[in-house]
């Protein structure tokens, strides 16, 4: 005689609502953060035209964009910085990231003594991979007020 019961345990089927919740979240997190990491070109800057600039399609994951406006002010993800900060947080970077790009983006009007302060700046952080913004020179610049 056989007096034990035979249980037969029913697997789980898998729920697939949470599962779709969460992918449409994520695609929604990375569609708004790679609009607003692709363009940091909503400031009141007028790049410099050059016929031999190169257009970038994508932008490297970490890159820096410097902006530096006319009167000189240093402006890092929506943030105006003075030299020093620019400095520390520059040297924080470098120590985690050693070969990190940066974008200087200085409007065309800009003395060039404050290009050369932020790229100095750079050099004390240790960064050596640098390039400068531009634009086509079909494309109108947008007028100053």
């Amino acid at each position: 005689m056989n007096f034990r019961k035979q249980h037969s345990i029913e697997p789980t089927p898998m729920q697939l609502a949470p599962l779709v919740d969460v992918l449409f979240l994520l695609v929604i997190f990375f569609a708004v953060t790679s609009h607003y990491a692709k363009n940091e070109q909503v400031m009141d800057i007028s790049v410099p035209a050059a016929e031999e600039g190169k257009e970038k399609e994508s932008r490297n994951v970490g890159e820096i964009i410097i902006n530096i406006k006319t009167e000189g002010e240093i402006i890092v993800n929506g943030a105006q910085l003075t030299e020093d900060e620019l400095l520390a947080k520059l040297k924080n970077i470098v120590t985690v990231f050693k070969d990190q790009a940066v974008i200087l983006r200085g409007d065309e009007v800009v003395d060039y003594k404050h290009v050369i302060r932020v790229l100095d700046t750079c050099q004390k952080a240790g960064i050596w991979n640098i390039a400068f913004a531009t634009r086509r020179p079909e494309a109108e610049a947008p007028k100053k007020p």
